[in-house]
């Protein structure tokens, strides 16, 4: 007997991540830099270290409820509200497996087939296969004209263009992955108009809010508690990118199915991670500031640096990230650019054509990296440039 449609047809269309892809390619090329991946180069802070190992000595090794530990569903809510003024109680926190299970669980709680989602490119595109293997549409917003930023007229032109459509939700990535670009408090209340009025679901992935630079961190859950559905975590705050610790919030109604999905997914999350997230959300509060600061510095070094070289770089008011226009005598093909930039330069980027519409012409780079990596790769685009 042979099957017939022996595999989900959503997941055989969906690629494996070219940009992960690529990371693994340009691993082979001697003395490559990359600058590739959102890795910070910090490690996690010895107290939040330290709580996990006193956990595995506690025999912290059974499983927890679906959720999370209430004590650190309890510090969540507490840590987002102080930060962000929100008002989450910790029956409104889900524990999850990093942001990206977050993500997955939030839009497996809310498509039907042929739902769709409008997702505001150029963007980490996590957000567009997942809709898809959960049988949903996505509808692609190019915010490149308006400095990487989805306006309102914009969010409303879409709405109206696309009005015979099931608009289930919208994703909003602030500060952005792959630009660097944040949203003003101001520009948020104004989107926050549109939306209220559509009733759409919003997936807000807020997961670098304590990594803006200028600009105080602005929550949507802040106007729209009832519709927005708050992705966060501690990968890029306290540098624990591998423990995957990340939370999803949301209204009441939502968590409740929320939670199913969750479940199903991933039964529980980790137990001993759990108490060193519990140890970074009440004593790690400041644990951010020096990264921060430190990312500033690579920042400004690194824009300088490219813009000498002629590139066009977005304002980067966030995150860890420059998205930068490559220099005109090089065309616009990004994947071309990249590829022999890593080859005659040994130096890595991300093309923009992988962030969607907007992104061709552009690059990524990564500044998470130590600021000799920096300077080495400063020094090697400057000659590449020079030299190509």
């Amino acid at each position: 007997m042979v099957l017939k449609n022996k595999f989900n047809q959503e997941v055989k269309q969906v690629a494996i991540s070219d940009i992960r892809q690529f990371d693994i390619d340009v691993s082979s090329i001697p003395d490559i830099i990359k600058l590739t991946l959102g890795e910070p180069d910090f490690n996690t802070p010895e107290h939040v270290k330290q709580a996990a190992v006193d956990a595995i000595n506690d025999n912290q090794s059974h499983y927890t409820p679906n959720p999370g530990i209430p004590a650190l569903r309890q510090a969540a809510a507490d840590y987002y509200n102080s930060k962000y003024h929100l008002n989450y109680e910790p029956e409104q926190v889900i524990t999850t497996i990093g942001a990206t299970e977050g993500i997955a669980a939030a839009l497996q709680t809310i498509l039907n087939p042929d739902d769709v989602v409008l997702v505001p490119t150029p963007v980490f595109p996590i957000y567009i296969p997942i809709t898809q293997i959960n049988h949903g549409k996505c509808i692609t917003i190019d915010t490149s004209a308006d400095g990487f930023l989805l306006t309102p007229e914009r969010l409303k032109e879409t709405i109206k263009n696309n009005q015979e459509r099931n608009i289930k939700a919208l994703v909003l990535v602030y500060p952005s992955n792959p630009t660097g670009v944040n949203y003003s408090r101001e520009q948020l209340r104004e989107l926050a108009e549109v939306i209220k009025e559509s009733g759409m679901w919003v997936l807000c992935d807020e997961i670098y809010a304590e990594l803006t630079y200028g600009k105080t961190h602005t929550s949507l859950a802040e106007f729209l508690p009832d519709q927005v559905l708050l992705v966060t975590g501690l990968s890029k705050s306290h540098a624990m990118t591998g423990w995957r610790a990340g939370f999803l919030m949301g209204p009441n109604d939502f968590i409740e199915q929320a939670i199913k999905a969750h479940q199903y997914l991933v039964t529980a999350p980790t137990n001993n991670v759990q108490f060193a997230a519990l140890e970074a959300l009440t004593n790690g509060q400041e644990d951010s500031k020096q990264m921060k600061n430190e990312y500033i510095k690579r920042r400004d070094f690194f824009c300088q640096e490219l813009e000498q070289c002629g590139f066009e770089v977005a304002s980067p008011d966030g995150a860890f990230y420059l998205f930068a226009k490559i220099p005109t005598k090089f065309g616009t093909d990004s994947w071309k650019f990249v590829r022999d930039l890593a080859q005659k330069a040994q130096v890595a980027l991300i093309p923009g054509a992988s962030f969607g519409p907007g992104g061709e012409g552009y690059v990524r780079v990564s500044y998470a990296a130590s600021m000799d990596k920096l300077k080495a790769a400063a020094s090697r685009i400057k000659y590449y440039v020079k030299n190509n």
